[in-house]
């Protein structure tokens, strides 16, 4: 009887949590020790069931919209950033509020006020309905900016103004779709103002190059995210692009034992709103049935870390 030799792991590097999901879980977090349970959040903090429910563990109510928010309640707002008239109502109730928004999407939105302020009409590249599309489009007034999801909306999209343009893009989305994306305006756009920097989001970027980087390496590749997240989703794209069968789950007990009978090599990787507790919890769960050889693959570092909220440092 022959013995099957050990699974390989190929864990990519870097992996989960971002600093702007650190800081905003962390600001929630703090939110309770300073005004006591329960704290009111705006939409889910962050995309990841295990981080929500552990925080509603701790005192945290979740909500959609603020007028579900009773008055007298602080209130956080999300990682993924919200419209101006958001904290405007807040304001008004005389509500408490914290914002979560991430930095990065922060300096997005910051930009888009700059290209509307100069005259120029806003081309921008993310996903319908996401939160920080939502957040986006809400900085500015309506019809100075449009969506455009693929290199079909940027070939097709005809400007009033092709001198005036700007493009931004949502922080969170594939590298390789956006550059096509942005070469397409570009060229039929040549005068079109870009914005200072990257907008996909360092984190972003950086966990797509570490799943290049196994992907070729691996049988199959397993994703740990929520299937809201968009930057989980791209992690799952990322590797059949390179030629590796994807899946995203949410927990180990998604974890499909058919699917990895096959496998001598996965690889390993979670979006940046999944915490390490999850991916050791695949491992383990993995380890239950075959005998597996972990080997991390460091494609960069990390060291990016973002302020709180003034009053919450030392809370």
């Amino acid at each position: 009887m022959t013995t099957r030799p050990p699974m390989k792991l190929l864990i990519a590097a870097p992996r989960g949590f971002c600093a702007g999901v650190d800081r905003a879980i962390i600001i929630v977090e703090r939110a309770i020790e300073k005004y006591g349970a329960p704290v009111y959040v705006r939409h889910e903090i962050v995309h990841n069931k295990y981080v929500v429910d552990s925080l509603r563990a701790k005192g945290a109510i979740f909500v959609e919209e603020l007028d579900q928010v009773p008055d007298g309640f602080p209130v956080v707002f999300s990682a993924h950033g919200v419209p101006k008239a958001v904290p405007a109502k807040a304001q008004e109730r005389g509500l408490d509020y914290l914002d979560a928004t991430c930095p990065l999407v922060s300096k997005v939105h910051r930009q888009a006020e700059r290209q509307v302020d100069a005259g120029r009409h806003i081309l921008f590249i993310g996903h319908s309905g996401h939160p920080e599309v939502i957040g986006t489009f809400g900085q500015v007034d309506a019809g100075s900016m449009t969506l455009i999801e693929t290199v079909e909306d940027a070939e097709s999209f005809t400007p009033a103004d092709p001198g005036n343009l700007a493009f931004l893009t949502q922080t969170t989305l594939s590298v390789d779709d956006t550059a096509a994306i942005v070469a397409t305006l570009q060229r039929r756009f040549p005068a079109i103002h870009a914005p200072r920097g990257e907008d996909i989001c360092y984190a972003t970027s950086n966990r797509q190059a570490a799943v290049k980087a196994i992907a070729g390496q691996c049988d199959a590749v397993y994703v740990i995210g929520a299937p809201n997240s968009s930057n989980s989703l791209r992690l799952v794209e990322v590797a059949e692009r390179e030629g590796a069968p994807a899946r995203l789950l949410q927990r180990a007990d998604e974890v499909d034992f058919d699917w990895l009978a096959s496998v001598r090599t996965l690889g390993l990787t979670a979006g940046a709103s999944a915490p390490e507790v999850l991916v050791r919890e695949v491992v383990d769960r993995i380890g239950e049935r075959f005998a597996v050889a972990e080997e991390q693959v460091e494609t960069a570092r990390e060291s990016i870390s973002f302020k709180l909220p003034r009053g919450l440092e030392a809370a």
